[in-house]
């Protein structure tokens, strides 16, 4: 059983912690590991490889993270240039595997902590796959939740707990969710329907959905194979679809595409203690608290001057003083600060979509930004300057490039630096400098064991992220 491991998102429901570059599953929130991470981990104790699809920008962060866990399971990587949501994903996947193979599709950005009933409902969903049904899990639910949508499912067979899938439903409003919790409270005595949450998590042999797929949703079936087969060849096991094929993909969940028109779907309630932490709301409820109910993901509450205030979430780096206040929301990092009522949170995608409409860097990126050859951080910035510390790491080096708006100094404060500036390439070394002009072409390279770390100065009219023109971009490197 191969998983796919889906690793979209833009980050808007738990910034200003999540970010476009830097989204939640990646983020270590838990005894210093990802959602991503666990995800891995969880799920090669099924499954004998992993299929991860990514687009370019988190790619190496995946790579990274899970060089981290040591782990022996084959990874491949579809990269995506652009997302066309999660049906298209899937089936680009699935061309790439045996029709046979039976694959298991999660999120990348779920907890699960009730391990054994969940390994317990995925040896049930792979029979089901091996008789040819599509399985999704429906989780138990435990409160009226408007910020899931609902599977309606009737039994088909009580003892082994299996059951037909009768009606997707949207997320609803509050009084309908709990409606159907009522419902699901006489479940036993006077009806024969349960409602689950919708998890987003599948199983199913990978032609069996592609048949499905190209039975109720021919566009995207024709338009993803047609991308497959258009595919760049593969490389370091990285399946890269182009960005004029991807995006002639009608964009379309999985939901939508297969599973509601599907007569071969069957659904497994799943009691497996399961949150999306799609809020920090939802975060606060699985962080470890002190004896006021207040919650941090550091272990020491104590770095925390709290007088007389309790069931507050604070996430900071910096020392937090709170006095006399109750159930907030304090997210504090070095370039924004975010204070919410607890139950208001999910209201945070409306500040980024405002701040998108600023043309706001801060919905996309950190203070330090992480990029397949080390990180930048910026120290400082102002009109016509801008200040970074870079640290790229052994072997690593950035595109061969040049800038139209502004000229650069680099000063290297340890390791040693290949340089190319022009024509000339040379090394430049600790307590040592160069100087790169407007319009200049010019790469970076760490030559050295040890990571190069250099603090960048950029002078000019205009110092965007968006001013560089690469030249030439080893991708496998940069």
């Amino acid at each position: 059983m191969t998983n796919i491991i889906l690793c979209g998102g833009s980050g808007t429901r738990l910034w200003p912690l999540s970010r476009t570059l830097m989204p939640k599953q990646f983020v270590k929130l838990f005894e210093d590991e990802s959602l991503f991470q666990k995800t891995v981990e969880r799920n090669r104790k099924a499954c004998d490889s992993q299929f991860i699809v990514s687009n370019t920008e988190q790619y190496f962060l995946a790579v990274d993270q899970i060089e981290e866990l040591s782990t022996n399971h084959q990874s491949q990587y579809l990269l995506e240039p652009v997302g066309r949501n999660t049906a298209p994903a899937i089936a680009l996947a699935c061309f790439a595997l045996d029709p046979e193979e039976i694959v298991l599709v999660t999120p990348s950005d779920h907890l699960i902590k009730d391990e054994k009933a969940y390994l317990e409902a995925i040896e049930k969903a792979k029979k089901l796959a091996e008789e040819e049904n599509l399985v999704t899990f429906g989780i138990t639910p435990q409160y009226p939740e408007t910020g899931f949508g609902y599977i309606q499912a009737e039994p088909e067979n009580d003892e082994l707990g299996i059951m037909n899938v009768k009606l997707f439903h949207e997320k609803p409003d509050i009084e309908t969710a709990k409606k159907y919790l009522e419902k699901n409270s006489t479940f036993n005595i006077e009806h024969s329907t349960l409602f689950l949450w919708n998890s987003g998590m599948f199983c199913f042999k990978a032609g069996v959905f592609l048949e499905e797929l190209e039975k109720h949703a021919p566009d995207i079936y024709d338009a993803s194979k047609t991308a497959f087969e258009n595919k760049a060849p593969m490389t370091n096991h990285q399946l890269r679809i182009t960005h004029e094929f991807m995006s002639a993909i009608p964009e379309e969940s999985i939901d939508y595409a297969v599973m509601e028109k599907s007569d071969k779907v069957k659904v497994i309630p799943s009691d497996i203690d399961w949150s999306d932490l799609g809020s920090f709301d939802a975060l606060y409820e699985e962080l470890p608290k002190d004896k006021f109910g207040n919650a941090s993901t550091s272990t020491q509450h104590s770095t925390f001057n709290i007088q007389h205030s309790n069931s507050n979430l604070i996430l900071s780096e910096k020392q937090v003083a709170v006095i006399d206040v109750d159930d907030l929301i304090i997210i504090d990092t070095a370039d924004a600060l975010l204070v919410s009522k607890k139950g208001s949170s999910q209201k945070v995608k409306e500040v980024v979509k405002q701040l998108k409409e600023k043309n706001s860097e801060l919905p996309n990126i950190h203070v330090t930004a992480h990029r397949p050859w080390g990180t930048y951080t910026i120290l400082d910035e102002s009109n016509g300057y801008k200040v970074k510390r870079i640290m790229v790491k052994p072997g690593k080096r950035l595109s061969l490039q040049k800038h139209h708006h502004r000229s650069e100094h680099w000063i290297v404060v340890s390791g040693t630096a290949l340089v190319t500036r022009g024509k000339d390439e040379y090394p430049v070394t600790a307590n040592e400098s160069t100087y790169i002009s407007i319009g200049e072409v010019h790469r970076l390279e760490n030559i050295g064991k040890i990571p190069l770390v250099m603090i960048e100065a950029q002078v000019g009219e205009y110092v965007g992220e968006d001013d560089i023109v690469r030249l030439e971009d080893d991708f496998k490197r940069d």
